[in-house]
């Protein structure tokens, strides 16, 4: 193998899939063009996000890097976090591991199966700068903001949660009623989001039971996403549409949240999948198979 070849995994928790690469020992640096190729579903190797696994000078285990399929860096993933938990765990040997991101601490934790993982996703933070808005809101439970007619909206009122990143929730009667394809990118870019949001669709089909669509920036629609599931879970218990445990059923399946009574701390649980093992050539962007499912199970290094 040459310098220019990189081994790397892809992954996936629920569906929302991930190239994630080892650079503890040897740096892999992309530019946000490159990063954009790579993750492209038709030409490249295709992810929801890149995971860069790196050294910390911290007490945690690793650092890691999230990058979005437009090559653009973000603070936090759910789905990310539990399946690079995986991975470490299995590494370390431990059955839960820290791991750094740019959003903080965030730990995971082995739970029934190899494959389902929870990680600790700490605080919620709920005030209108910390998520942030540009402008003030004393309640963001529900915040004004609307598409379509005044008198006749399509979509209002979202709740407004930041687990990492920002979301904005909008409670409908039937999330397959709107076209969040078409609303998610004008939503996304809103001027009330000066950081950009995740754009979410939720409805509340049981008691403790939410179905979820989200709209991911940078991304688009994906089959799922982690801290979209914590803010949608945290959202419904403030507006006294679940208790403090629910279920949030994605596209590419469930997550079961429970926003702690004793810390306020969200933890996420979910499945875990590893699709397979390659080698990607930084100098062409392409990339070859070298092991696919169980065969790829073998820690990071």
């Amino acid at each position: 193998m040459t310098d220019m070849l990189v081994p790397f995994l892809k992954m996936n928790g629920l569906g929302n899939d991930f190239v994630v690469f080892d650079a503890r020992e040897n740096n892999v640096t992309l530019t946000p063009e490159q990063i954009a190729v790579i993750g492209d579903r038709t030409k490249g190797i295709g992810f929801d996000q890149m995971i860069t696994v790196e050294p910390t000078k911290s007490d945690a285990y690793a650092f890691m890097r999230i990058h979005n399929r437009d090559g653009s860096e973000v603070d936090a993933c759910g789905n990310a976090t539990r399946c690079i938990g995986r991975l470490l765990m299995g590494e370390a040997g431990t059955p839960s591991v820290p791991i750094q991101t740019n959003a903080g601490l965030l730990i995971a934790h082995a739970s029934d199966t190899e494959t389902l993982v929870s990680v600790d996703m700490g605080i919620p933070r709920l005030e209108w700068d910390q998520i942030p808005l540009a402008e003030e809101f004393a309640d963001t439970r529900a915040i004004e903001l609307q598409i379509g007619p005044i008198d006749a909206p399509v979509l209002h009122s979202p709740s407004v949660v930041n687990v990492g990143n920002p979301h904005a929730i909008f409670w409908v009667d039937d999330i397959e009623a709107h076209d969040l394809e078409r609303f998610g990118p004008l939503l996304e870019c809103h001027p009330m989001f000066p950081e950009k949001a995740n754009i979410s669709l939720a409805q509340i089909i049981g008691e403790n039971e939410i179905r979820l669509k989200v709209w991911e920036r940078g991304v688009g629609l994906t089959r799922a996403c982690g801290t979209a599931a914590c803010a949608t879970g945290v959202a419904a218990a403030r507006t006294g549409r679940t208790e403090r445990k629910c279920t949030v059923h994605l596209p590419g399946g469930p997550l079961g949240i429970e926003w702690r009574e004793d810390n306020d701390h969200i933890i996420m649980t979910g499945e875990t999948a590893i699709e397979f093992e390659g080698e990607l050539d930084l100098n062409s962007l392409t990339y070859k198979k070298t092991a696919s499912g169980d065969a790829a199970m073998e820690p990071l290094k």
